[in-house]
């Protein structure tokens, strides 16, 4: 199960703002390279290690009462904690919380809430500044051959969060010597320290680093694929207002299966999934298609095109935390076959999101794949 003792995982990605990110909609761009995965020249991409320190935490749907104000709190009023990652995703089973330690304290503890037991760190792919405006939105599918399947060969566990304007890679702090060696050939990499981007190398952690034992061969888990569509979104933090009480129906008050429902007993006709993420100052929402119709369409910002996705649901028994290569499972034949997603992983199961129209192509990949992993 995992939240217990020694809970994992393992996978991408860029982040708004800081250290030459790309502000805004912009996401992780296709490389031009084959082979092995190179990004068609490592010095054109960077990798940031973001001062955020993260915990993972579920929250059980009978408890919700006893953080509905804390959580209030860090979805509107986050100036007042000195939170600067927040992301909360309800699914049938719970709420998935991924805070940093300011955001953290607000939390009372409680029989409601598990905690990961580790701190997680947030890695961040960039362009460095290069990458045209306007890209297309191509998520965790185009980091799979260069990180994801790199970091599960070395066994290092990862968690995905990918929001409207980029993908963030969560590896375990103490996991981190690890990850600076096995990628620096591929990237730049830079750590912020104060606000600044600092060079990192190999030497700098070379006392931390133990050669990882050589991985066993991960579970191939079963994927479902419900009919909800979803819809990605971003709002202007200035109009969050706007929206306010309606979010605090559908988060707090809407589409609750009964709280004593076995985890994955939902009929997957149709899904519970709702997540929000407070990153840097930049919304990014999750929500299926007819949940956003209860919100002002001119409030709420998608792609030029409109798409919607489809989701498939990865795990047919609660993941564990310290097993490597889930990610890898799903994003490497989407990868292959250039479908972009997006990724988010919660407490409990994986969530990708492909778009709408290659659900079919996708379901046949990865049942091929479970079927020659037999």
């Amino acid at each position: 199960m995992r939240g217990g003792p020694g809970a994992t995982r393992g996978g991408p990605g860029p982040v708004p703002g800081r250290c030459g990110a790309v502000p805004g909609r912009a996401r992780v761009r296709p490389y031009s390279g084959g082979g092995g995965g190179s990004w068609g020249g490592a010095a054109a991409m960077d990798l940031h290690i973001l001062e955020h320190r993260v915990r993972v935490l579920s929250l059980a749907r009978r408890g919700l009462w006893l953080y509905t104000h804390p959580l209030l709190k860090l979805l509107f009023l986050p100036q007042r904690c000195r939170c600067k990652f927040f992301s909360l995703t309800e699914t049938p089973e719970d709420y998935t919380v991924m805070l940093d330690e300011e955001g953290f304290k607000e939390l009372p503890a409680s029989e409601f809430m598990q905690v990961a037991d580790s701190t997680w760190l947030v890695l961040s792919v960039v362009s460095n500044g290069r990458e045209p405006p306007g890209c297309q939105a191509t998520g965790v599918t185009k980091i799979a051959r260069s990180v994801i399947a790199p970091l599960a060969e070395h066994h290092v566990s990862v968690l995905m969060l990918s929001t409207y304007q980029t993908d963030f890679i969560l590896v375990r702090e103490r996991d981190l010597p690890v990850v600076i060696h096995t990628l620096a050939g591929e990237f730049d990499i830079y750590k912020e320290e104060g606000g600044e981007c600092v060079p990192v190398t190999c030497d700098d952690v070379s006392n931390g680093f133990l050669k990882p034992k050589p991985p066993a061969s991960p579970t191939l888990h079963p994927v479902q694929s419900p009919q909800t569509r979803f819809c990605v979104l971003t709002v202007a933090p200035d109009t969050l207002p706007a929206i306010a009480t309606m979010l605090i129906d559908v988060l707090f008050y809407s589409h609750s299966p009964p709280w004593d429902a076995a985890p994955g007993s939902q009929d997957l006709d149709s899904i519970t999934f709702f997540s929000f993420s407070l990153i840097e100052g930049y919304i990014s929402i999750v929500m299926d298609a007819d949940t956003q119709k209860r919100f002002p369409s001119d409030l709420l910002l998608t792609s030029s095109t409109g798409e919607l996705w489809r989701m498939v649901r990865i795990g047919g028994q609660p993941l564990g935390f310290d097993e490597c290569g889930i990610v890898a499972q799903i994003a490497e034949p989407l990868a292959a076959a250039d479908i972009s997603a997006y990724y988010i992983s919660t407490f409990n199961f994986d969530h990708a999101l492909v778009p709408e129209e290659g659900i079919a192509e996708v379901i046949q990949l990865l049942q091929q794949r479970q079927e020659s992993g037999r």
